[in-house]
């Protein structure tokens, strides 16, 4: 039998991976070349976001409503603010949870089961649709009928955006409690817990950070949608806090400002486009901050 000499094991794999380190070295080094390659663009792209959006920011801009004149007072974005805020969140209402559970279901419940299979299949599918076509969807089922007592409101608009969300939390959220170790299911039951319990206290708190991860990405998408709002919500300068009203949004403030022949109203566009940039940045550092507490708990 060969007998390992009496070598420090630091000395040893010293010796072993010198030529190792050296690759390890140059490979840290051209990935950290083509990432800095890949971040300016993006680096480019916020500087010219910053240089042309600031320039629109003030007071009034976040105080005061739009006026609707081409010459003179433009107003601000408060309206479309706070309209974003309210079918965004009404849109997350109603997916996140309905995508979780979906999610929770596949994973833990359907598994291969052929009625899975199906659901991951139409999930799949709504993944691919153009957001345009929730919009269509929800104009000639909700708007065309007038339901609920108004054609264009900010809850259909809401709930274009939470088709729109949907898939994404749903698929995001599958691969997230894919993800959670299987043994940790089988210890829970061999203590005896039930199925249920297990599922809800150990698989989906152990996939929290994950799940506000992947529900992050959606509201993140559904906050830069126009298409969708263009045929669900309509066009009201005011601001209002009635879902059944028409609303105004920071996409749809953009879509009109932006191909104004009225230089203060494309600046206005730049100032809503870092507005909402800023939103989901500050949406995206609350959500990490929320998930790291709740994987420490």
């Amino acid at each position: 039998m060969s007998t390992v000499p009496n070598v420090p094991v630091q000395t040893r794999l010293q010796a072993i991976s010198a030529g190792r380190k050296r690759k390890d070295v140059a490979a840290r080094w051209t990935l950290g070349l083509l990432t800095g390659i890949a971040l300016v663009p993006l680096v480019l792209v916020i500087f010219y976001l910053l240089q042309k959006g600031l320039k629109a920011w003030s007071w009034d801009f976040f105080t005061t409503d739009p006026t609707g004149a081409f010459i003179g007072n433009q107003g601000g974005v408060k309206s479309a603010i706070v309209g974003t805020v309210e079918m965004v969140l009404l849109a997350s209402i109603v997916a996140v949870p309905i995508g979780v559970g979906v999610a929770v279901y596949l994973v833990e419940f359907g598994k291969d089961s052929k009625f899975a299979a199906v659901v991951r299949y139409f999930v799949d599918v709504m993944t691919g649709v153009p957001s345009i076509v929730f919009g269509l969807f929800i104009y000639t089922t909700l708007v065309v009928s007038g339901a609920g007592g108004s054609s264009f409101a900010g809850w259909k608009g809401g709930l274009a955006l939470a088709l729109l969300m949907l898939p994404v939390v749903t698929r995001s959220a599958e691969v997230v409690l894919q993800l959670v170790p299987q043994g940790l299911r089988e210890a829970a039951l061999a203590l005896g817990a039930p199925r249920w319990v297990v599922t809800l206290k150990v698989v989906v708190r152990t996939a929290i950070p994950g799940l506000i991860t992947g529900s992050l990405l959606a509201v993140a998408r559904a906050m830069g949608e126009t298409a969708p709002l263009l045929f669900t919500v309509g066009a009201l300068n005011a601001t209002s806090l009635n879902l059944n009203d028409q609303m105004n949004s920071l996409p749809l403030q953009i879509f009109r400002d932006v191909g104004q022949a009225n230089d203060q109203l494309v600046t206005r566009a730049w100032g809503s486009a870092l507005t909402l940039v800023v939103m989901i940045l500050i949406l995206t550092l609350v959500a990490r901050a929320v998930g790291r507490r709740s994987a420490n708990s």
